[in-house]
C-alpha cells in the first residue's frame, strides 16, 4: 500500500492566498497598482531605515512582508459561517477574536480566521476577516423574511469544495494534487459575480435598509470585497495613492504615526461602482469591492488596550469632519499620553514582547546563574536578552467599521448599536473563538521561559 504524503496546512494556505491575490488582480486591476505602490514604499522605507530592516529580519517579519495579505468577506447564514470555519481549517486558519460592528452602526458581527502559532505566521500570515449578517437587527419584518428566503436558496460552496473539506477531515489533510483542486474549488466561493440573484426592486429595498445588507443578500456568493497588503509607511502610501489613479478614503483609520507603531492602521481606495444584471434583465450598479492598505505595530496588553480605547474615543470626538492632515495632528496630541518607546511600553506592561538571547546571551548559554540574574530586566541590562515587539495579528472593530462605512456610503444606523452577542455568533460558527490577547500573552510567557532555561542550562 502506498502512503499518500499529506501537505502541511501552511502550504495549502500559501497556495490559496497567492491564487486569491492573482484572481483579485484580474477582477480589480487597481489592486495590482496598489501592490506596486506598497512594494515601492516598503523598499524605500527599508533603505532609509536600516535599523527597522535589522529588527524585522531578527523578528522573522521581513520574509513574510511581501506575501502578507488579509481579505474580508460577509456571509448571510449560520450554515455558511460554519462551513467556512471548516474550509479555513483545511488551510490551518482558525477563528480568533469576536468583533461587534453593531457598536458602529453596521449590522454584522465578525471573527478573523488566521494561523495561530509562530511558525505558521512566519510562513504566511494570511487572514480573512469574516462577518455574519445579523438579520435580527433588520427592523422591517417583511425585509427580514425576504432576506431569509433569498439566502436559503443559495449554496456558496461547490460540491467539490465540500467533498475535499470532508476528505481533509477524514484523512487528516490533503496531498499536493488534492490541495490544488481544493484551491480551485474554494476560490469559487470568493469569486465576483456580475449577476444578482434578485430583481432591482428587491435590491433597492435592501439597499435602503443598509448597503451592506444588499451586498450580502443579493448575490450568489460572498465575493471577496478587498485584499490588503502590509506597508511599512501608510502615511506615504496614502500620499501617493492619488498619483497612481486611486481615490483614498478621507482619513487613515486607527492610531496616529508613532516611532513605535501600535496595533493597526488602515486606509483604502474607495469602492468601485460596478455594472450589475438583475433578475428580470434590469441593469444597475453596485459598490462593494475596494483596495486596502494596512500598517501593523505591536500588540497591546489589556492595560494598553484600555488606554488606547480611551484615547481613541477622545480623539474621535475632536476629529469629526477633519481632513487627514488635521485628523492626524489631533490624534498625535491625544496619543501623547501613550509612551512612544518600546522599553517604556514593556516596563509599564502596555504591550507584548518576545524575548530572545543576544549574541552575548548565546555565548553564555548553559552557564549556571543565581536567582537574581533570572530577572528578565537584569538580563536585558546585562546585554544577554533582547525584547522585541510582538506584531499585532488581528483587527480593530472601530477601524473595520470605518472602512466599511467609507466604502458603503458612509452612513450608519444607530438602531443597530450596542447589540453584541458573542454566544449567538459562536453558536452559528459551531465553535468558540480564541481570545487574541491570550495568544499574545502565551507567546510572551513561553519566550521568557525559553531564554531563562537556556541561560540556566
Amino acid at each position: 500500500m502506498t502512503l499518500t504524503t499529506l501537505l502541511p496546512t501552511d502550504e495549502v494556505r500559501d497556495r490559496f492566498s497567492k491564487a486569491m491575490s492573482a484572481m483579485y488582480q484580474t477582477e480589480v486591476p487597481q489592486y495590482g497598482t496598489l501592490l506596486e505602490l506598497v512594494e515601492s514604499v516598503n523598499q524605500e522605507t527599508l533603505r532609509q531605515q536600516p535599523e527597522l530592516r535589522r529588527r524585522l529580519e531578527a523578528q522573522g517579519e521581513l520574509a513574510r512582508l511581501s506575501v502578507e495579505r488579509h481579505g474580508a468577506i460577509r456571509v448571510g447564514t449560520a450554515a455558511e459561517l460554519s462551513m467556512l470555519r471548516r474550509l479555513f481549517a483545511v488551510m490551518g486558519m482558525y477563528p480568533v477574536g469576536y468583533y461587534d460592528l453593531s457598536e458602529a452602526g453596521v449590522p454584522v458581527h465578525s471573527t478573523a480566521f488566521r494561523p495561530i502559532d509562530d511558525e505558521a505566521l512566519a510562513c504566511n500570515p494570511f487572514r480573512v476577516f469574516t462577518s455574519l449578517l445579523r438579520l435580527e437587527l433588520i427592523e422591517s419584518e417583511t425585509l427580514r423574511q425576504r432576506s431569509e428566503e433569498i439566502l436559503a436558496k443559495r449554496d456558496i460552496f461547490t460540491s467539490g469544495a465540500r467533498e475535499l473539506i470532508e476528505q481533509h477531515e477524514t484523512q487528516g489533510g490533503l496531498n499536493s494534487q488534492e490541495a490544488d483542486q481544493f484551491v480551485k474549488e474554494a476560490l469559487e466561493t470568493f469569486r465576483w459575480h456580475q449577476g444578482a440573484t434578485v430583481d432591482l426592486d428587491t435590491y433597492h429595498a435592501l439597499h435602503e435598509e443598509h448597503r451592506l445588507i444588499a451586498d450580502v443578500v443579493c448575490f450568489r456568493g460572498p465575493h471577496i470585497n478587498h485584499l490588503t497588503p502590509r506597508t511599512l509607511d501608510i502615511d506615504e502610501a496614502q500620499r501617493r495613492m492619488p498619483e497612481m489613479g486611486m481615490d483614498p478614503k478621507a482619513v487613515i483609520e486607527g492610531p496616529p504615526l508613532r516611532e513605535c507603531p501600535i496595533l493597526l492602521r488602515q486606509t483604502s481606495f474607495k469602492a468601485l461602482e460596478e455594472s450589475i444584471r438583475f433578475a428580470g434583465d434590469a441593469e444597475g450598479t453596485h459598490t462593494a469591492r475596494f483596495g486596502e492598505i494596512e500598517q501593523r505595530g505591536v500588540a497591546l496588553t489589556p492595560k494598553g488596550r484600555a488606554l488606547y480605547d480611551q484615547l481613541l474615543n477622545e480623539g474621535r470626538k475632536q476629529t469629526a469632519g477633519l481632513d487627514n492632515e488635521a485628523h492626524q495632528a489631533v490624534m498625535d496630541k491625544v496619543f501623547a499620553a501613550l509612551p512612544d518607546n518600546d522599553e517604556a511600553m514593556r516596563r509599564e506592561e502596555l504591550a507584548y514582547f518576545h524575548y530572545h538571547l543576544t549574541e552575548k546571551g548565546q555565548a553564555a548559554k548553559g552557564v549556571h546563574r543565581d536567582k537574581a540574574s533570572a530577572d528578565v530586566d537584569a538580563l536585558i541590562a546585562q546585554g544577554l536578552v533582547e525584547a522585541q515587539p510582538i506584531t499585532y495579528e488581528d483587527f480593530l472593530p472601530v477601524s473595520a467599521a470605518g472602512i466599511f462605512q467609507s466604502n458603503l456610503g458612509g452612513g450608519q444606523n444607530e438602531a443597530y448599536a450596542g447589540n453584541a452577542n458573542r454566544d449567538a455568533f459562536e453558536e452559528a460558527l459551531g465553535a468558540q473563538v480564541t481570545d487574541e490577547l491570550s495568544l499574545y500573552a502565551e507567546r510572551e510567557r513561553v519566550s521568557k521561559l525559553r531564554v531563562l532555561a537556556s541561560l540556566a542550562g
